[in-house]
């Protein structure tokens, strides 16, 4: 029984071992000197199966001549029945021209070893004309690199602001000259002295006839009210709405007894036609009408400036617009500054650098 017991096992480690399987493959089996080969290792084994591929150090030869430059294992693949593919790769590298022989290589699975095949590489070199050495040149020497990114990193970084400031700079510009300017003009206008007014006045009232006509209460409300603009241009206080006592009580401490006599008279005789029906002569409208010339012609001022310089005031979105626009131009100003600077930096950065 127990003979026939070992036959079975014997068998079935048998069987298992036999579905076990490794192969080496060369990708070219020909390559110039210095050129790569790469040899790929491939074991197949159940899926929980331990597989070692053989392990080389870099520049460690697998032969001598050929020296290993990297190992790299692949993605499993699984296959049927459980099988599991791995593959490690081996890029070869050689510097000697000749036919060299790759020893089989050993991969375990679960500790025990099972060959590949053998592999050949032959390694070429390239023909060289020696009946023309004129043509060959001898080694170039060590070239240290064009520039060093620690010299041209200021550089670049001050290039990177310089193109940001000058589209800020830009889009401002538009902006400011899109909002078109508010322009305000100062004007000078002649300005009529308050005894000019008067008389120009009182001129009209006698083109008018108003003396003869026969409406003397608005000859004299309009005598009167000439009279009241005057004082209060000429003195400076309201007599358009005081009464014709109070004007005269103000003018008091300014002028002299005669002339406010008769401007008295002249209120005085205009407040009996306005509210007394009081009726009047002709002559003494005239009389009342010289009255007030000759108090405007006493109390009139000469020299004062007949010019007025009349500035326009501007709406609270106006002021606004003015302010915005006086901030961008300084805010303009700077950044052309700054890109200007930055401009001449650069360029004798890069000089400097160049030589």
């Amino acid at each position: 029984m127990k003979k026939y017991l070992f036959v079975i096992l014997a068998m079935v480690t048998c069987a298992v071992h036999a579905q076990v399987s490794v192969e080496a493959s060369i990708d070219n089996i020909e390559m110039l000197v210095g050129q790569q080969a790469h040899v790929t290792l491939k074991a197949v084994a159940k899926e929980n199966s331990k597989v070692e591929f053989p392990s080389f150090q870099p520049s460690q030869y697998v032969t001598p001549g050929i020296e290993v430059l990297n190992c790299q294992p692949q993605e499993d693949k699984k296959t049927d029945n459980g099988f599991v593919e791995k593959s490690m790769v081996y890029t070869l590298t050689s510097f000697d021209d000749t036919l060299y022989y790759i020893p089989p290589m050993t991969v375990k699975v679960d500790g025990k070893p099972y060959q590949t095949k053998s592999l050949a590489l032959k390694v070429l070199t390239i023909e060289v004309d020696t009946t023309h050495v004129e043509q060959f040149f001898p080694p170039k020497g060590v070239q240290e690199n064009p520039f060093l990114w620690s010299e041209w990193s200021l550089i670049f970084w001050l290039s990177v602001l310089l193109l940001i400031v000058s589209v800020i700079t830009y889009y401002l510009y538009v902006r400011l000259r899109d909002n078109k300017p508010i322009i305000t003009h100062i004007r000078i206008v002649k300005k009529l002295l308050p005894h000019q007014k008067a008389l120009k006045e009182i001129e009209q009232i006698k083109a008018d006839k108003m003396v003869t006509s026969e409406n003397p209460k608005e000859y004299y409300t309009k005598l009167t009210d000439t009279l009241r603009k005057y004082i209060e241009e000429r003195y400076g206080f309201n007599a358009m709405e005081m009464t014709s006592s109070e004007i005269i009580g103000k003018l008091m401490a300014t002028q002299d007894q005669k002339s406010l006599d008769e401007l008295r008279h002249l209120f005085t005789t205009a407040d009996l036609v306005k509210f007394a029906k009081y009726s009047t002569l002709i002559n003494e409208n005239d009389m009342n009408l010289v009255s007030a010339i000759d108090f405007i012609n006493q109390t009139k001022l000469e020299n004062v400036p007949t010019e007025e310089t009349i500035k326009p005031q501007l709406s609270e979105e106006d002021q606004h617009s003015v302010k915005t626009r006086r901030l961008l131009k300084m805010f303009i100003s700077a950044l052309l500054v700054i890109s200007v600077a930055l401009l001449v930096y650069v360029v004798w950065s890069i000089i400097e650098l160049i030589k």
